[in-house]
């Protein structure tokens, strides 16, 4: 897999990209609050604060005092919850590298919208291919798909410096490790079974993310954009 580092392309229209930096501040803050058990414990959070499909659909009901909040606000509050520390800190890293020129190119209230959707679109079509699970759904990877796919879309062209197989320096382009990415969760999706990966996800953040970013994006930013060394 490709472990992206740096994009080396310059804000145009934003000094700060402050969405993207309050986006990451919230889930750290969230997950060190949790992992330090202030609320109590963490899995009976997840299974309140999580997307469960059979919740979702009115399939199944939650136990006594899970019950948090109203089963369509947990397509909300699982996008800010994550399983481990890897989990976190990797869907971070995606966020820091690619999320802050797709906000540049969307503005920050669009691009805080954007984000969101993708993340409920992601939860919605995961939990719609298996509405009996009661599995809970948690993390920001559904979103961050949607950030994938708007930065493939916007800038498929730019050479992200990253680590090949996590340990091999590469400068490649965007169209081709993003591209890649893509496949694999789809491939993984389709192949991998009983797995505690929400691979579809994955793809269905990504979709909701090619298909919202041509009418969030600022009109003067190009899809498709050139190749920016």
């Amino acid at each position: 897999m490709f472990l992206p580092l740096h994009d080396g392309v310059s804000l145009k229209f934003l000094s700060r990209p402050l969405a993207t930096w309050a986006l990451i501040s919230t889930n750290i803050v969230i997950f060190a609050i949790l992992g330090s058990r202030f609320f109590g414990d963490v899995e009976k959070i997840e299974l309140s604060l999580g997307v469960i499909p059979a919740v979702l659909f009115d399939h199944a009901a939650l136990a006594k005092g899970l019950e948090i909040v109203p089963a369509p606000v947990t397509l909300l509050t699982s996008l800010f919850l994550h399983g481990g520390f890897m989990h976190l800190a990797g869907n971070m890293l995606f966020l820091w590298v690619f999320g802050d020129n797709v906000e540049d190119a969307m503005g920050s209230a669009r691009f805080v919208g954007f984000y969101l959707l993708a993340g409920i679109g992601a939860s919605l079509f995961y939990a719609s291919l298996d509405p009996n699970s009661q599995s809970p759904l948690i993390g920001a990877s559904g979103a961050i798909a949607g950030v994938i796919a708007a930065y493939l879309v916007l800038y498929p062209n730019v050479r992200v410096f990253g680590l090949a197989l996590q340990y091999i320096p590469i400068r490649i382009r965007a169209v081709w490790c993003l591209g890649f990415w893509f496949l694999f969760q789809v491939f993984a999706a389709i192949t991998t079974q009983d797995s505690n990966v929400g691979w579809w996800a994955h793809v269905g953040g990504f979709v909701v993310g090619t298909a919202l970013t041509p009418f969030l994006k600022r009109k003067d930013v190009p899809l498709f954009g050139p190749r920016i060394a």
